[in-house]
């Protein structure tokens, strides 16, 4: 009896605790976030009167290079990764200088049109005033990682306004296929929290339905999986582009301002070609795709490239709204193709490429809810699911950990960061691809041994032919 009461009283007071810091943490990141999307909106808005700000993009690019090397080199990048990095690796802790260096580089890049995302910089703000408030008050290891994964939470939710999806992204994001339980309560209420200060303070948010969803049918359903299939696809392309860039930036050795530089000025040329829609957070596009209005076909396919340079030459910013972009426009391409309703699409695409490109579909699928409503949800959640599949044991986030392989059949590596995995074919007995495969080694080798027969007997009369001709 005396072990009962003592361990529901040691559980009730960790849930007032919790529930206390949270609360804060959720108030306090809530402010700063929508300091940031104020000054964030103003900037954009004073660099949208001109139709040639994009020109000030290798001015901005250096800057943000500069100020990142020299002051704070964990707001590299876009943002999100280097807090799982520190979670993993740190135990959370994320120097109190990244937050003000993030801001200043994200806004000077976003300003002029570099191709990244708000959300990143919200998830540095969470993660390092909560790291600066856990030592503050000498918290161990383990509560300042929670007390982080909560600030990283607040951050996604008070930027995206999706309060549950936002809390649970920034839980999912930490770990492929495996979830931290202890955390879900204090994040949830530090999300909610700064969900509903961020909008107290004015910060408004899109939410829109889509009401033409087709009744259900067999045909429908099967029509919801293989766009998942191709928004995995989408989310695969765009992770080997940021992946590219990387590779390229890493072989150029020079001073890495320079680099912004370089990268500015190819952006510049890239704007001439396809003009300035691919610049900035795009959330226009991305609106009106949910509006069924079309753009490039190609869309899909320029917004990675634009991207992948912007954040792999000086530029800072985040990746999840870049990933709202392609998942819309791939979603309208998709649309398109097969005759079909371009919003609803669009909306899948949107949370179908953010599932896996982030491998988060549970996020993603009630992120879906949230935006879109409930109508949309089990299609939403379908080819969310197929796309985190699909993508691999790779993503936007290499320093995610790896807990569960995508298939029995893929021989990995768990424990190791993404970046680490190699994935290698394990063969296993009475299995549809088994059979599939063998199959086709059988059908491979009946193929070279007629080709073999035709060509020995190709040889055979060259050579009664010579003989005749000598005689």
């Amino acid at each position: 009896m005396r072990k009962q009461i003592t361990e529901s009283t040691v559980l009730f007071i960790s849930i007032i605790k919790w529930v206390f810091l949270a609360t804060v943490a959720g108030a306090i990141v809530g402010g700063a976030t929508a300091l940031f999307l104020k000054i964030l909106g103003w900037t954009i808005n004073i660099g949208n009167q001109s139709p040639y700000t994009f020109l000030f993009l290798p001015i901005a690019f250096f800057l943000s290079a500069l100020s990142i090397k020299y002051l704070a080199p964990d707001a590299e990048g876009h943002g999100t990764e280097k807090v799982i990095e520190a979670i993993h690796k740190r135990s959370g802790k994320i120097a109190i200088l990244v937050v003000p260096v993030k801001l200043f580089a994200t806004i000077i890049t976003l300003a002029v049109g570099g191709s990244a995302g708000k959300e990143g910089p919200c998830a540095q703000i969470g993660a390092g005033l909560t790291s600066f408030f856990s030592d503050l008050l000498k918290f161990d290891d383990h509560d300042r990682k929670k007390l982080v994964i909560c600030g990283i939470s607040a951050g996604f939710a008070a930027v995206f306004g999706t309060p549950i999806a936002g809390s649970f992204f920034g839980v999912e994001v930490l770990f492929v296929g495996a979830i931290l339980y202890e955390v879900l309560l204090p994040s949830f209420i530090a999300g909610i929290t700064a969900y509903q200060v961020s909008s107290a303070l004015g910060v408004t948010y899109f939410h829109g339905q889509v009401n033409v969803i087709p009744v259900f049918s067999e045909l429908f359903l099967f029509k919801v999986m293989v766009a998942g299939l191709f928004f995995g696809i989408c989310s695969i392309f765009l992770i080997e582009m940021l992946r590219a860039g990387d590779r390229i930036s890493e072989r150029i050795k020079i001073w890495k301002p320079l680099k912004g530089l370089i990268g500015g000025v190819i952006l510049v040329g890239l704007t001439y070609i396809f003009s300035t829609r691919y610049l900035g957070l795009g959330l226009e596009t991305i609106e009106a795709g949910f509006r069924g209005e079309s753009t490039d076909w190609y869309a899909f396919l320029v917004k990675p490239l634009f991207t992948a340079i912007t954040l792999s030459f000086g530029g800072s910013g985040g990746i999840v709204t870049p990933i709202f972009f392609i998942g819309t426009t791939a979603g309208l391409f998709f649309a398109y193709v097969f005759s079909l309703n371009a919003g609803t699409f669009a909306a899948i695409g949107l949370t179908s490429v953010l599932s896996g490109a982030a491998n988060t579909p549970i996020a993603a699928s009630i992120m879906a809810v949230e935006l879109f409503g409930p109508s949309i949800a089990p299609y939403a959640t379908v080819a969310c699911v197929i796309s985190f599949l699909i993508t691999g044991h790779r993503s936007v986030y290499p320093s995610q950990i790896l807990s569960i392989s995508k298939s029995p059949s893929l021989q990995v590596e768990l424990g190791k960061e993404l970046a680490n995995i190699q994935s290698l074919y394990l063969p296993r007995k009475k299995t549809l691809i088994s059979h599939i495969l063998h199959f086709i080694d059988r059908v491979e080798r009946l193929v070279s041994k007629i080709q073999g027969t035709i060509s020995s007997s190709d040889h055979s009369k060259d050579d009664d032919s010579n003989v005749d001709k000598k005689k």
